[in-house]
């Protein structure tokens, strides 16, 4: 052996000095200990923690020693001082925990790593748990929690409700290799805690283990109240500059070594929401950081491109510069994107110490994704405290282009179980009769008509949530969950769906009806229909049947935030075409007139247009007089993300986006289809490298009787269609698209009646008995396929 190894431990233990509070244990076996301790050692390293140089050579010698005593108490010796805490579970699986020497030193804003010395009496294979009232997080099961409601456990007496202030600390237990996620078996072991402070300054913590159900010590003694003193964090100030070096927000995804995201996502409050990785940030504000390595994702929206870059926080890391690349700014063409479903309010959102969040809060997200139209959406969760902030205008936050505004969507009260509705441009937002939301309409059709007649933007939210083409003797059929299983992705097809959901189910009656506008005179009962925040073959068939039958209803995207999705506002948009000078009411008309194409932002169909009509101009029709070739034609750019998307990835609230053209990677391939549609059927494709260049693009089709026509990139963008009238006839295109409207409507008021007030089933059987007839009419106008 190494003499000179040996005589540095010699040297080494008096001053490393074992743990006071800590037993020695004798009679271990030193060969599993000590790979265990090089493991551990290991994890250290990753963790940012790691060993000295003297340490680790008092590890390796202890390898070689022959006294297995001796080697186990070297070891000991160098790795009780760092310990935390020393678990004893015994014979019967109870868990005493004893404080140990090391100073519990934490930093603010920041993880720091500590040992937890293990003596396993039972032997125990399960996982050492380890929670804290203070790490409660303040969100839970996707919403935050009601901070009022927590306790802390006192040894003696009455529960005490946790403050707000009291939550201050965050952990984990590292679990990963190279070390096992649960105890070894062996006598002796240790492992690793990462603790977080939110603060800087003296706090107390009570730090409770256990390794299952039922094996916490009686008196109390598995846990330990620890006093921690939290150094303060680094404050460092962002530079954010847009494209043209103006200042601006972005979005930060920040993480340490160990892909830790900063700030903890449990200490989160508004503006910041622990459901996201990502925070936003303006130009001059600040982040709080320790010292170490970190990555910055900076990104603005799907029309930037991200970038990742790695950082060093020192004393000398006062400030960090950020500037937005674009690869394509649809707003400079005059496409303005607006997203017209986002809550500040249920769902992912808390309850406490707000019912939801403020109009600066959301303002800030969509700022951060250069989102230009946020509709704020009141809806059940806290309704009577977000509708104080209803004014029937533009939120005093906005600062054009960036606006928001209040609105409200029909969800968790009155008509919802027939389809959720999306009510915009209110003029007054609440249905006469009461001042909340317990009065309103069973039937759909009563709430469009209320809405219609102050001059509402109207239409179902997402759309496809019912209407999932599942065969009549599937048992999935009339779940409410969408299905395990595949369903078709054809379009259009033909198998009527349950019609069991919250989406567009209604719709299929309401399409038909005409209602009095503000001036009294009949406008369409639905405006637009919702897409992008649903799987598309089931949004996109109902739309295309309606279609095929001659009615005009427009698309406009959505994202449903935080209850769909949760990642981001804006996951679904709507580009609509406005002049230089515009207002959200413009906005909303863009959708009314179909000016305008829904995407996910990562692909564009800018400027279409058949012959020289463009999409959404004089009704978006155009007259022949005869059968005849037309030219259609669009500016179109894609552009693949490069690097996997990350906060999709990780966000626990929502599934991969139903509309996302990163699903084209799939195909090993950087090209996209780009397919002319035609009474729904695509009669041709071009494909287009996704590498973010706008380019014209046009074909040539031969249209024999009146049609619609539109463009699209499955599964990322869609235009609104334009109508060609050939010899003035109406369209009447599919005489099986109007039977499968027909048997919808069946479908339909089968699962939908008994969702109906008494006081209103007369007007829901007139409503469904008009669009029976409605469709029986339509069937021999249609033209056989």
């Amino acid at each position: 052996m190494n003499l000179h190894l040996i005589l540095l431990a010699a040297l080494l233990c008096p001053a490393l000095g074992f743990a006071e509070n800590l037993p020695v244990l004798s009679g271990i076996d030193a060969q599993p200990l000590a790979a265990q301790a090089r493991r551990l050692a290991d994890a250290l390293e990753i963790t940012g923690s790691p060993l000295s140089g003297d340490e680790k050579a008092v590890l390796n010698a202890a390898v070689n020693l022959s006294d297995a005593d001796t080697a186990s108490a070297k070891i000991q010796a160098v790795l009780d001082p760092h310990c935390l805490v020393g678990v004893n579970i015994n014979p019967e699986m109870r868990v005493k925990v004893t404080p140990g020497s090391v100073k519990a030193d934490l930093i603010e804003q920041g993880w720091c790593t500590f040992l937890i010395k293990v003596i396993n009496e039972a032997g125990t294979t399960a996982p050492l748990n380890v929670f804290s009232p203070q790490a409660q997080s303040l969100y839970s099961g996707g919403s935050a929690r009601n901070v009022s409601d927590m306790r802390l456990r006192p040894r003696s007496g009455a529960a005490e409700p946790i403050k707000e202030a009291d939550l201050w600390l965050d952990l984990q237990m590292f679990d990963k290799p190279p070390l096992q996620p649960t105890l070894s078996g062996l006598h002796l072991e240790y492992r690793l805690v990462s603790l977080y402070s939110r603060d800087a300054g003296k706090r107390e913590a009570t730090l409770t283990f256990d390794v299952g159900q039922g094996t916490q010590d009686l008196g109390f003694r598995s846990e330990t109240a620890l006093l921690f003193s939290a150094a303060t964090a680094r404050e460092v100030v962002l530079r954010v500059h847009d494209e043209h070096g103006a200042p601006t927000t972005g979005s930060f995804v920040i993480r340490d070594r160990m892909q830790r995201v900063y700030p903890s996502t449990a200490k989160r409050l508004a503006p910041d929401f622990g459901f996201q990785p990502q925070i936003y940030r303006a130009d001059g504000e600040k982040v709080r950081l320790p010292d170490g390595d970190y990555t910055f994702e900076f990104s603005r929206g799907p029309e930037s491109v991200a970038h990742t870059q790695t950082v060093h926080i020192d004393a000398k890391a006062r400030e960090l510069a950020f500037q937005v690349e674009r690869w394509i700014d649809p707003a400079q063409l005059g496409w303005w994107s607006g997203d017209h479903h986002i809550h500040a309010a249920g769902c992912a959102h808390y309850t406490n110490p707000t019912e939801g969040v403020l109009a600066q809060d959301m303002m800030r997200h969509c700022l951060g994704e250069d989102l230009k139209v946020g509709c704020n959406l009141t809806w059940g969760p806290c309704f009577d405290f977000q509708k104080q902030f209803f004014t029937g205008h533009e939120d005093k936050v906005s600062q054009f282009p960036y606006l928001l505004r209040y609105d409200i969507e029909v969800s968790g009260f009155g008509s919802h179980r027939s389809g959720h509705l999306c009510l915009l441009r209110l003029r007054d937002q609440m249905y006469p009769g009461g001042a909340s939301k317990g009065h309103w309409p069973t039937l759909g059709l009563n709430t469009l008509r209320w809405a219609k007649a102050q001059g509402a933007l109207v239409g179902p939210a997402h759309s496809g949530w019912g209407l999932q083409p599942i065969a009549e003797d599937d048992p999935q059929r009339l779940s409410p969950k969408p299905p395990a299983g595949p369903t078709t992705t054809q379009l259009p097809n033909y198998v009527i769906p349950p019609f069991s959901g919250i989406g567009a189910n209604e719709y299929i009656v309401d399409v038909t009806h005409e209602l009095p506008g503000p001036d009294g005179k009949p406008v369409p009962a639905v405006d637009f229909m919702s897409m992008v925040d649903t799987p598309y073959p089931w949004e996109l068939n109902i739309w295309y049947h309606t279609l095929n039958v001659g009615f005009r209803t427009r698309i406009s995207g959505e994202t449903d935030f935080p209850c769909i999705y949760g990642e981001r506002v804006g996951l679904g948009r709507s580009y609509v075409k406005l002049p230089e000078k515009w207002n959200y009411e413009d906005w909303c008309e863009g959708i009314r007139a179909g000016r305008n194409y829904v995407s996910d932002g990562l692909s564009h169909l800018i400027d279409f247009r058949v012959n020289e009509t463009h999409v959404g101009e004089n009704g978006s029709e155009l007259r022949l007089p005869s059968p005849a070739s037309v030219h259609i034609s669009a500016r179109v750019a894609a552009r693949l993300n490069e690097t996997p998307n990350d906060e999709i990835r990780r966000a626990p609230v929502a599934q991969k986006p139903y509309w996302n053209i990163e699903r084209a990677r799939l195909e090993r391939t950087r090209e996209v289809p780009v397919e002319v549609i035609v009474n729904g059927q695509s009669v041709s494709t071009r494909r287009i490298v996704a590498d973010g260049q706008l380019q014209d693009i046009s074909f040539d089709a031969k249209i024999e009787r009146s049609s619609w026509i539109a463009l699209r990139i499955l599964p990322s963008s869609h235009t609104n269609p334009i109508f060609v009238l050939v010899g003035g006839q109406p369209i009447r295109a599919s005489k099986r698209s109007a039977e499968w409207c027909r048997k919808s409507v069946d479908q339909c008021w089968s699962q939908k009646d008994a969702t109906y007030a008494v006081f209103e089933l007369a007007d829901a059987r007139a409503a469904y008995e008009h669009a029976r007839l409605t469709y029986d009419r339509l069937i021999t106008e249609c033209l056989a396929e």
